[in-house]
């Protein structure tokens, strides 16, 4: 089923190529361009007349959907869609995806190496070794793994990956997860009070909205009963910096590896950079090579299903069923 009218637009990417979308469109015939318009007016002078929009980090405003006329289908390369008004695009019969599962694995592998690189202190030792000092005693005290227990804030499939992996170590998994009624791989789902008093490790697995926004902040650190070491390979603004920072400085938590930040890159004066108990990594959790061919693949399917009046593998905003502006079922 061939349209040659559609139009799609790839508003903006990280990636250096574009033949997985290529394929994917160049078989439904359906025109693809490539921009890199993050701003606004941008987006407006080469979306307007676009059906469909690939998007990585371009805002979605009421105000831009509003003037997109012919959109039926939005969809995020990746999983967070908070560059989106979800509430104007229901409302405007636009369908948005993304896509969830495609970095489960990397990201799960992301955290748990960033927590054992604290609890090693890899990078406190390589350090040292680089200025000249051959010395473990100058990282003691590195206490075991087993027998401790890690509290997962979000407990989807990263997180249920994240368990298996650390679970085999014999650390014992807790999660809180207010969307969840059970779990599954041996976790013991808690509420937020009793992750924050038993948890020795903590990491964050959490979409960022407006109820996870700075929800690891001031008062949370100050239950964290027995100073755990925390990792964030999710949203960045999850975790209140500064309130992380005074944290660290006294003592309610023992050290952070952060893959995001509130700020990205961070501030060059940021005190989180000289501390010696904080690691980071780029906001890479996400990469691998397989990994991006996938999202690619995937990202364009989701656009090319909606053109073609089918429903993508995850849709957002399901409000918007029954009054889409795509001629799709209405379940």
């Amino acid at each position: 089923m061939a349209h040659p009218n559609w139009k799609v637009v790839i508003t903006d990417c990280d990636h250096q190529d574009i033949e997985e979308e290529k394929k994917v469109f160049t078989q439904i015939g359906a025109e693809l361009i490539w921009a890199q318009a993050k701003e606004a007016k941008e987006i407006l002078r080469v979306c307007k007349d676009a059906e469909g929009l690939l998007i990585q980090y371009a805002l979605m405003t009421r105000n831009v959907l509003e003037k997109l006329p012919q959109c039926q289908v939005i969809v995020r390369y990746g999983v967070g869609v908070d560059s989106i008004d979800l509430q104007a695009a229901t409302d405007l019969g636009i369908v948005v995806a993304n896509v969830p599962d495609y970095c489960v694995q990397e990201v799960a592998i992301q955290a748990v190496t960033l927590l054992m690189a604290l609890i090693r202190k890899i990078a406190f030792f390589d350090r040292s070794i680089r200025s000249g000092q051959w010395d473990f005693r100058q990282g003691m005290p590195i206490n075991r793994v087993r027998g401790k227990t890690i509290g997962l804030v979000g407990c989807g499939k990263i997180g249920l990956e994240l368990a298996k992996i650390i679970s085999s170590m014999g650390v014992r998994v807790i999660s809180y997860d207010p969307y969840l009624q059970k779990a599954s791989g041996g976790i013991e789902l808690v509420d937020l009070d009793t992750l924050l008093k038993e948890s020795d490790f903590i990491s964050i697995h959490c979409p960022l909205n407006e109820s996870t926004r700075h929800l690891i902040g001031e008062k949370a650190f100050h239950q964290m009963k027995k100073r755990p070491l925390i990792v964030n390979t999710s949203r960045g603004p999850i975790i209140d910096e500064m309130a992380l920072i005074e944290a660290l400085k006294g003592g309610l938590v023992s050290g952070a590896g952060l893959d995001v930040l509130e700020k990205e890159p961070p501030d060059p004066q940021s005190p989180l950079l000289a501390m010696e108990n904080v690691i980071f990594s780029p906001h890479v959790g996400f990469y691998s090579e397989e990994s991006i061919r996938e999202l690619n693949r995937r990202t364009a399917e989701s656009v090319a299903d909606v053109l073609l009046g089918k429903w993508p593998r995850s849709v957002v905003n399901r409000e918007v069923m029954g009054k889409t502006r795509a001629s799709l079922a209405s379940s």
